[in-house]
Protein backbone atom coordinates (compact mmCIF):
# COMPACT_ATOMS: atom_id res chain seq x y z
CA UNK A 1 0.00 0.00 0.00
CA UNK A 2 1.26 3.52 -0.91
CA UNK A 3 2.03 5.32 1.69
CA UNK A 4 -0.48 9.04 2.26
CA UNK A 5 0.92 12.34 1.30
CA UNK A 6 -0.96 13.97 3.77
CA UNK A 7 0.03 13.21 7.31
CA UNK A 8 -2.48 16.01 8.65
CA UNK A 9 -5.37 13.73 7.89
CA UNK A 10 -4.04 10.26 8.16
CA UNK A 11 -5.63 10.51 12.17
CA UNK A 12 -8.89 10.45 10.60
CA UNK A 13 -8.42 7.46 8.30
CA UNK A 14 -9.98 5.03 7.63
CA UNK A 15 -13.29 6.77 7.53
CA UNK A 16 -16.85 4.86 9.08
CA UNK A 17 -18.93 4.37 5.59
CA UNK A 18 -21.19 6.53 6.68
CA UNK A 19 -19.22 9.31 7.89
CA UNK A 20 -17.10 8.76 4.41
CA UNK A 21 -21.06 9.45 2.53
CA UNK A 22 -21.70 12.57 4.83
CA UNK A 23 -18.84 13.83 3.71
CA UNK A 24 -19.02 12.95 -0.25
CA UNK A 25 -22.57 14.41 0.00
CA UNK A 26 -21.02 17.89 1.05
CA UNK A 27 -18.76 18.08 -1.63
CA UNK A 28 -21.04 19.46 -3.71
CA UNK A 29 -21.67 22.23 -1.17
CA UNK A 30 -23.52 23.08 1.44
CA UNK A 31 -26.23 21.32 2.95
CA UNK A 32 -28.48 21.34 5.93
CA UNK A 33 -29.12 17.42 7.90
CA UNK A 34 -32.26 16.42 6.14
CA UNK A 35 -31.12 16.96 2.92
CA UNK A 36 -27.88 15.33 3.51
CA UNK A 37 -29.49 12.12 5.10
CA UNK A 38 -32.12 11.81 2.01
CA UNK A 39 -29.00 12.28 -0.54
CA UNK A 40 -27.01 9.47 1.35
CA UNK A 41 -30.20 7.69 1.31
CA UNK A 42 -30.26 8.31 -2.68
CA UNK A 43 -26.96 7.76 -3.50
CA UNK A 44 -26.60 4.08 -1.91
CA UNK A 45 -29.81 3.07 -3.44
CA UNK A 46 -31.70 2.71 0.11
CA UNK A 47 -28.95 0.69 1.31
CA UNK A 48 -27.90 3.76 3.87
CA UNK A 49 -30.64 5.42 6.24
CA UNK A 50 -29.34 7.60 8.56
CA UNK A 51 -31.07 8.20 12.10
CA UNK A 52 -31.79 11.77 13.04
CA UNK A 53 -29.35 11.06 16.24
CA UNK A 54 -26.99 9.16 14.40
CA UNK A 55 -26.44 12.02 11.52
CA UNK A 56 -26.23 14.72 13.74
CA UNK A 57 -23.91 12.85 16.41
CA UNK A 58 -21.42 12.45 13.44
CA UNK A 59 -22.10 16.07 12.49
CA UNK A 60 -21.11 17.31 15.68
CA UNK A 61 -18.12 15.11 15.93
CA UNK A 62 -17.35 15.95 12.00
CA UNK A 63 -17.19 19.63 13.32
CA UNK A 64 -15.30 19.24 16.58
CA UNK A 65 -12.72 17.97 14.43
CA UNK A 66 -12.72 20.78 11.94
CA UNK A 67 -13.84 18.39 9.14
CA UNK A 68 -16.67 20.07 8.28
CA UNK A 69 -18.16 24.07 9.24
CA UNK A 70 -21.09 25.49 9.71
CA UNK A 71 -22.73 27.65 6.94
CA UNK A 72 -23.18 31.19 8.42
CA UNK A 73 -24.86 32.11 4.81
CA UNK A 74 -29.11 31.01 4.90
CA UNK A 75 -31.31 30.75 1.77
CA UNK A 76 -34.34 32.92 1.13
CA UNK A 77 -36.33 32.95 4.41
CA UNK A 78 -39.21 32.15 2.20
CA UNK A 79 -37.45 29.16 0.61
CA UNK A 80 -36.20 27.73 3.72
CA UNK A 81 -36.71 27.33 7.60
CA UNK A 82 -35.00 29.29 9.72
CA UNK A 83 -34.29 26.54 12.15
CA UNK A 84 -32.07 24.35 9.53
CA UNK A 85 -28.62 24.58 10.19
CA UNK A 86 -26.02 24.14 7.12
CA UNK A 87 -22.97 22.28 6.59
CA UNK A 88 -19.91 22.63 4.45
CA UNK A 89 -16.37 20.85 4.07
CA UNK A 90 -14.19 22.89 5.16
CA UNK A 91 -10.13 22.85 3.95
CA UNK A 92 -9.11 20.02 5.76
CA UNK A 93 -12.23 17.74 5.30
CA UNK A 94 -11.72 18.08 1.79
CA UNK A 95 -8.22 16.44 2.06
CA UNK A 96 -10.00 13.94 4.34
CA UNK A 97 -12.59 12.98 1.75
CA UNK A 98 -10.32 12.96 -1.06
CA UNK A 99 -7.47 10.89 1.19
CA UNK A 100 -10.02 8.01 1.67
CA UNK A 101 -11.69 8.14 -2.00
CA UNK A 102 -7.75 7.40 -2.59
CA UNK A 103 -7.17 4.62 -0.02
CA UNK A 104 -10.41 2.77 -1.02
CA UNK A 105 -9.36 2.88 -4.54
CA UNK A 106 -6.09 1.14 -3.86
CA UNK A 107 -7.74 -1.06 -2.24
CA UNK A 108 -10.27 -1.87 -5.06
CA UNK A 109 -7.35 -2.06 -7.31
CA UNK A 110 -5.59 -4.60 -5.01
CA UNK A 111 -8.85 -6.90 -5.20
CA UNK A 112 -9.27 -6.70 -8.61
CA UNK A 113 -5.41 -7.55 -9.02
CA UNK A 114 -6.06 -10.69 -6.87
CA UNK A 115 -9.11 -11.31 -9.10
CA UNK A 116 -11.75 -10.68 -6.55
CA UNK A 117 -13.35 -8.30 -8.45
CA UNK A 118 -13.77 -8.00 -12.57
CA UNK A 119 -12.46 -5.67 -14.46
CA UNK A 120 -14.60 -2.18 -14.69
CA UNK A 121 -16.97 -2.09 -17.94
CA UNK A 122 -17.00 -5.77 -17.81
CA UNK A 123 -20.00 -7.92 -17.79
CA UNK A 124 -18.14 -10.60 -15.46
CA UNK A 125 -19.71 -11.55 -12.29
CA UNK A 126 -18.26 -12.78 -9.09
CA UNK A 127 -17.10 -16.30 -9.47
CA UNK A 128 -16.43 -18.80 -6.34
Amino acid sequence: MTKLRDPDVAVFLPLNPVVFRILMVLTEGERHGYSIVKEVEKESGGAIAIEPGNLYRSLRKLLAEGIIEESARRPDPSDDDARRRYFRLSALGRRVVRAEAARLDELVRDARARDLLPEPGTAEGLTG
